[in-house]
């Protein structure tokens, strides 16, 4: 006789068939790694965020819908601007609500941090192409070394700089302008009662602009300009202490007959923690021919011995406002290093 088992004859073998699985007394699934592709995902433009509400633009069928976020996004969420997939109920219906699954790939992102010694960076908007530095000749006053770092976050992420000036009509914004005359960026400049529209829309025509600068300059103003429908609420003024009061508390897309504008909460204060100092030479580009004769290993600061920027500030060759753009590019890195 074998020592293995023999069925007796007759008899049915065992097989795995004959497992009986007990019930789940909890009722949950097995956990799996598997997630789904989500490969017939609708596609869309992320146009505003309010309260853990998101609101999409689709491609197909071009209308707007209502959407959450997917758990696993929830670490790291889409921003005003992106290129979203969508799950669920993506119609126009009443209550419908849908699911942000995927963040398509950015071509650029506008960041900030809350100071310059904070790395921890802040998303403001993707993919866009262009950002509108919004500045007022007068009320409030305008302030060079927030542009200048308005421009430095602008050349990191790949945008294209546009200064647009209003208010001139109370202030001639000339003495501020020649800070920026060496720079190949253009200049708009508006009044408080009318806009040079056709000039302004051309710049924006075909492209995706963002707009930034402080409370009070007129960002919302320009966007109902612009597009009537936007219904952007505007604000005034203080006039003891000629702050602007901040009345667009969220970040919104608007379409334009070509392209979008993205308007923005005032922003008093912008960080650049998060910029690599190497590149912020490149958002002063009437410096750059000069500090590329500095000696190797040059830190460009005040300490630096033989920097071409005193030699060129010493000689004149800077123009009048030369010395101003040093000095604001030393401040700028002298709080990043």
């Amino acid at each position: 006789m074998s020592w293995l088992y023999e069925p007796e004859p007759g008899s049915h073998d065992l097989d795995e068939s004959d497992f009986k699985a007990r019930p789940n007394p909890k009722g949950n699934k097995p956990r799996t790694k598997i997630r789904p592709d989500h490969s017939g995902a609708a596609l869309g433009m992320l146009i505003g965020i309010d309260k853990n509400r998101y609101q999409v633009l689709l491609q197909e069928g071009n209308y707007q819908v209502t959407a959450t976020l997917a758990k696993e996004l929830r670490n790291n969420g889409p921003a005003v601007g992106d290129i979203v997939s969508l799950a669920g109920d993506t119609s126009s219906d009443d209550g419908a609500l849908s699911r942000i699954v995927r963040i398509e790939p950015r071509t650029t992102l506008l960041r900030r941090s809350a100071d310059d010694s904070d790395q921890v960076e802040r998303v403001i908007v993707a993919n866009a192409t262009q950002l509108m530095i919004v500045i007022a000749a007068a009320n409030p006053e305008p302030r060079t070394r927030l542009v200048d770092r308005y421009l430095a976050a602008a050349y990191d992420a790949g945008l294209k700089p546009i200064i647009c000036v209003t208010k001139t009509d109370l202030a001639d914004p000339s003495e501020f302008l020649d800070n920026f005359q060496g720079l190949s960026i253009p200049i708009i400049q508006t009044r408080s009662d009318s806009f040079q529209l056709s000039e302004v829309s051309d710049l924006l025509a075909g492209e995706t602009t963002v707009l930034v600068g402080h409370s009070g300059v007129g960002k919302s103003t320009l966007v109902n300009a612009l597009s009537p429908d936007a219904n952007r609420a505007v604000g005034s003024v203080n006039a003891v202490t000629g702050r602007g009061r901040q009345t667009s508390t969220s970040v919104r897309a608007i379409a334009l007959d070509d392209g979008w504008i993205i308007d923005t909460p005032g922003i008093r204060s912008f960080g650049l923690g998060h910029i690599d100092p190497k590149n912020l030479l490149r958002s002063f580009e009437d410096l750059w021919e000069t500090i590329r004769s500095c000696p190797r290993g040059c830190t460009h600061l005040i300490d630096s011995p033989d920097c071409a920027l005193d030699e060129a500030v010493a000689a004149g060759a800077l123009g009048p406002q030369g010395a101003n753009r040093v000095d604001s590019l030393r401040r700028l890195m002298t709080s990043l290093s």
